[in-house]
């Protein structure tokens, strides 16, 4: 399953979050595969893409984060999956 997990840095400021990054890399727990993500212009959120087959190891990493960083979570299919699941109503 992928996840949209949109990340609301605390008070806006990215720096204790890439500082964590830095220094501590970003956390994962095995099995928890990053895909991709992107930063708003103003440095405030990102949208990353999280891809895994339990979502406890998604839990676990987001509490390695809660203090810094605000989340939202959502399950998200592929274009080609959603068509998959509409084909016969087209």
């Amino acid at each position: 399953m992928h996840y949209l997990v949109i990340d609301n840095f605390r008070d806006g400021d990215p720096v204790p979050v890439y500082r964590r990054f830095r220094d501590r890399g970003r956390l994962a727990p095995e099995g928890l595969r990053y895909v991709g993500s992107w930063v708003t212009a103003d440095l405030t959120r990102c949208y990353q893409v999280m891809e895994c087959d339990d979502e406890a190891l998604l839990e676990q990493w987001l509490a390695q984060w809660r203090d810094l960083v605000d989340f939202e979570v959502l399950p998200v299919l592929s274009s080609a999956q959603a068509l998959a699941q509409v084909a016969e109503r087209l």
